[in-house]
């Protein structure tokens, strides 16, 4: 069995430790800036010296600190020879990712972004959908997501979390970073990106709250996504429109309804049972396989990377109001 390090060991550090146990996996190892034991796994060793930490040869490094220090661990990891799985996005800026994307290539490592909602049963049902040409071609998107920031973690203050400070790569275009991910892997990459975002709401943050990004698709569609901190209750969909029909998938109703025109009708797909959990065991279950070699992971560092430049994109056109020009 794989031994494992898990960098960070927030809510989605220990969701990770959770799954990899549930899983099987029993050598883990912990890194974090204080040498604390995790009450829920105290005898697993703690490391506070990364160097040390690397040292002890893990062939999984689970970068899951917050988004601006991703590099700082990412890198030394993978210079050290370790498959990567960094939680998104890669980092709060441009600075030192490409230096970091090349050692992942000139190492060969393995490597995943945790873009988990590729794992939605309702989303691969869309991709499935999409690939069958049920709708024809594809000309319209609209995406959206919102939920109040208070709400995410009623047991944490939010106005000292990662979300509502710049410095730690808070706001919604990064945080929310999901969309930018799905709408491309399911329509396509993105030539042109123009965006309004700002805080607008009196929640205590110093980052944008609200942003309304609009797409152009290398093949011509055209989308739109928005992003929230303030809706209540929350909210997350997406429609595609082609010219032979309609998709709509509502992440909360768990559901996907679309309709063809061939048949005039419309159908429906629900997965009522699946936990949101699941979604975070099939991507671990995903990563294992692929340091097996039976798969490939669904969303490398460069294509991380990519998405990544396409919010970067959208922060400078809100920043200059200009459009961004994404792909050469």
């Amino acid at each position: 069995m794989y031994r494992v390090l898990i960098a960070g060991l927030g809510s989605i550090g220990r969701r990770h430790l959770g799954n990899l146990r549930q899983l099987g996996v029993q050598d883990i190892l912990l890194y974090r800036t204080r040498p604390e034991l995790l009450p829920e796994a105290p005898e697993l060793p703690v490391f506070t010296n990364l160097q040390q930490a690397l040292a002890t040869r893990p062939d999984l490094v689970i970068v899951s600190n917050p988004t601006a220090y991703h590099l700082q661990v990412a890198l030394p990891a993978a210079e050290a020879g370790c498959n990567i799985f960094i939680e998104k996005p890669l980092s709060h800026s441009w600075e030192g990712v490409e230096a970091f994307l090349s050692v992942v290539q000139r190492q060969h490592l393995l490597s995943m972004v945790g873009f988990d909602l590729r794992f939605d049963p309702g989303l691969c049902k869309v991709k499935a959908l999409l690939e069958a040409g049920c709708i024809g071609h594809v000309v319209a998107m609209q995406a959206q997501v919102g939920q109040y920031l208070p709400d995410w973690r009623p047991s944490e203050d939010y106005r000292q979390g990662m979300s509502a400070r710049a410095e730690t790569g808070g706001g919604v275009i990064l945080d929310l970073i999901h969309e930018l991910d799905y709408v491309s892997w399911l329509i396509g990459p993105v030539s042109h990106v123009t965006c309004f975002a700002e805080k607008v709401s009196s929640l205590h943050i110093e980052t944008e709250d609200t942003a309304a990004i609009l797409l152009r698709f290398a093949h011509g569609a055209i989308g739109t996504v928005h992003l929230d901190y303030i809706q209540r209750a929350p909210s997350r969909t997406c429609r595609i429109i082609g010219e032979e029909g309609t998709i709509l998938w509502d992440y909360f109703a768990q559901k996907v309804c679309w309709f063809e025109a061939r048949t005039d009708a419309w159908q429906e797909f629900t997965y009522a049972k699946f936990q949101r959990n699941d979604r975070f065991v099939a991507e671990m279950c995903h990563v294992l396989g692929c340091l097996q070699g039976h798969e490939q992971p669904k969303v490398d560092v460069i294509m991380g990377g990519e998405v990544l430049q396409l919010a970067l994109a959208a922060k400078e056109s809100a920043a200059k109001g200009i459009i961004c020009r994404v792909m050469p």
